[in-house]
């Protein structure tokens, strides 16, 4: 599972989830994405769990980006522990994904087998994803090189 492998500091605050993805929001390193169409907090092993269902189908053939980090650490209290006495421990890690956001990329298989992996691995997911190719993210956005 991803974490990272050191912090300045280990605990945050919740954050806020409004908005649309500013960065990220392009299809920069293979010919196919899976987008975000939801906004969520996505934890380590649901990434885990997409990445293996989708390099398993495509039979490690082609290659697989994975376009979003767990940075986020979620806390919690142990159960039936009183009230108080600080903040909890570090319980998982989180990505904060935004409606928009890339996920996930692939390169070097065709077209419907590209599609079929991401499918199942927008099913591990707990948000609603949209498959796209590299030239529909650009078309999106004129100052990257695409057409307004």
């Amino acid at each position: 599972m991803l974490i990272p492998k050191r912090v300045k500091r280990r605990k945050q605050h919740r954050g806020s989830l409004k908005g649309a993805a500013h960065k990220g929001n392009i299809v920069a390193y293979g010919e196919y994405g899976l987008v975000a169409e939801e906004a969520a907090w996505i934890k380590s092993n649901q990434i885990e769990a997409a990445r293996i269902a989708m390099t398993r189908f495509i039979k490690r053939g082609g290659q697989v980006w994975i376009d979003i980090f767990p940075h986020k650490p979620i806390t919690r209290h142990p159960a039936e522990a009183r009230m108080g006495s600080g903040k909890g421990a570090v319980e998982f890690w989180v990505a904060v994904v935004k409606p928009g956001r890339v996920l996930f990329e692939m390169a070097g298989v065709p077209e419907d087998v590209a599609r079929e992996a991401m499918r199942l691995a927008s099913h591990k997911l707990p948000i609603k994803c949209k498959f796209v190719k590299k030239a529909d993210t650009t078309a999106e956005n004129p100052e990257i090189g695409g057409e307004a």
